[in-house]
């Protein structure tokens, strides 16, 4: 069985641009090459026309997923989040104990993560130990680079 992914209305709508733009424009562009490639003649010795095949396939493969990440999403209600704890789609400030630096992130599903934008996957490690703690909250996260502890400073949605 798939996992359930939630999202943000925004989240969710490029989601469906994304599929929706593999299905047209994508497979049109795969069947263009395909064409171009069984023009050049011998199919059997024809690079072109397996490479175009693969990338068919692989490309067909990626529709898939997406269907059934989409079939398995979950929109959720920004508005009626709980902001005593920290939970998906929760805006939340940490600060790193040991230097006083401060960040703020939203957690988000994978898809949606863009480090940039300040938004990590709740499948994340600092996600992971920041889920279901309250502001003033102490956790020690393990990271690549180590041990961290943080402190929550905010939560808000």
């Amino acid at each position: 069985m798939a996992e359930v992914s939630y999202f943000t209305k925004e989240g969710l709508e490029k989601l469906k641009e994304e599929l929706q733009q593999l299905k047209t424009t994508g497979r049109a562009n795969i069947a263009k090459a395909i064409a171009e490639a069984r023009d050049k003649g011998d199919l059997s010795e024809n690079a072109e026309y397996d490479a175009a095949k693969e990338a068919q396939g692989l490309h067909e493969t990626k529709i898939a997923l997406m269907q059934e990440t989409l079939a398995n999403a979950r929109l959720l209600d920004e508005s009626k989040l709980d902001t005593s704890k920290v939970l998906a789609l929760s805006k939340v400030k940490i600060k790193n104990v040991k230097n006083g630096a401060t960040m703020s992130y939203q957690l988000v599903s994978e898809s949606e993560a863009d480090l940039k934008a300040g938004k990590i996957s709740v499948a994340s490690p600092i996600a992971k130990g920041l889920l279901g703690k309250k502001v003033g909250e102490r956790t020690e996260i393990t990271v690549p680079a180590g041990k961290i502890e943080f402190e929550i400073l905010e939560i808000s949605r």
